[in-house]
């Protein structure tokens, strides 16, 4: 039973957050989001694709929907995928701009001012399913639009938005080595979002590579 409540709580907090960022949203302007990142937009919404699907803002509630089938039908978005649209959308800086140069995620802490990296749990879990299931894991990452690319097993770069890439490299395990996961983001990923937010993005790319196998 205590288990449960905390659990229980802890979504609480989440979607508290979520509810929070979202009447944030609302003091934000939207101009200036549509001609930063070009985002098709209409009176009601604000639209952006991420991870492979398509994202709506409501601009007058600040609600974040997903969907597959063009809206047709639509679901509110998680906390992993509504608070890091928001961040971007939000506190992006106004000349974000890639490096073209990518590093390696865990690095970003000593970029970001030396804090202690976060999410060290994020591969846990991945890289069973992952092991030598080289065929699926590329279709995975080619329905979310990456390309063949660098080093690895499986390794491709894939649009985390149309105007942000990542780089996944995975390899198998074999006698002597465990599977081993590697993401790289542009350097400059946290003129972008917060450091935090790497991690709910990258978070939510694994899971949409989970689906896609």
């Amino acid at each position: 039973m205590n288990s449960e409540l905390r659990k229980s709580e802890r979504i609480s907090n989440y979607e508290i957050m979520k509810r929070q960022m979202q009447k944030e949203f609302l003091k934000y302007d939207q101009e200036n989001m549509i001609r930063k990142f070009r985002l098709k937009h209409d009176p009601e919404f604000l639209y952006i694709r991420f991870v492979g699907k398509d994202y709506r803002i409501g601009r007058k509630d600040g609600l974040v929907s997903g969907s597959e089938d063009g809206f047709q039908t639509a679901c509110e978005a998680g906390y992993n995928e509504a608070m890091t649209i928001y961040d971007v959308l939000c506190y992006s800086r106004d000349d974000c701009r890639l490096s073209g140069e990518f590093v390696n995620m865990r690095s970003l802490s000593s970029i970001q001012g030396g804090s202690r990296p976060v999410g060290s749990g994020l591969f846990s879990g991945k890289l069973s399913q992952f092991d030598h299931q080289e065929k699926a894991l590329a279709a995975a990452c080619e329905s979310l639009g990456g390309i063949r690319t660098g080093k690895g097993d499986v390794a491709y770069q894939i649009p985390l938005f149309a105007f942000l890439p990542v780089l996944f490299q995975f390899w198998n395990s074999d006698e002597e080595f465990p599977p081993s996961l590697l993401l790289f983001t542009d350097k400059n990923i946290l003129d972008y979002m917060h450091y935090e937010t790497v991690w709910f993005a990258m978070s939510h790319l694994l899971e949409r590579i989970e689906e896609m196998l």
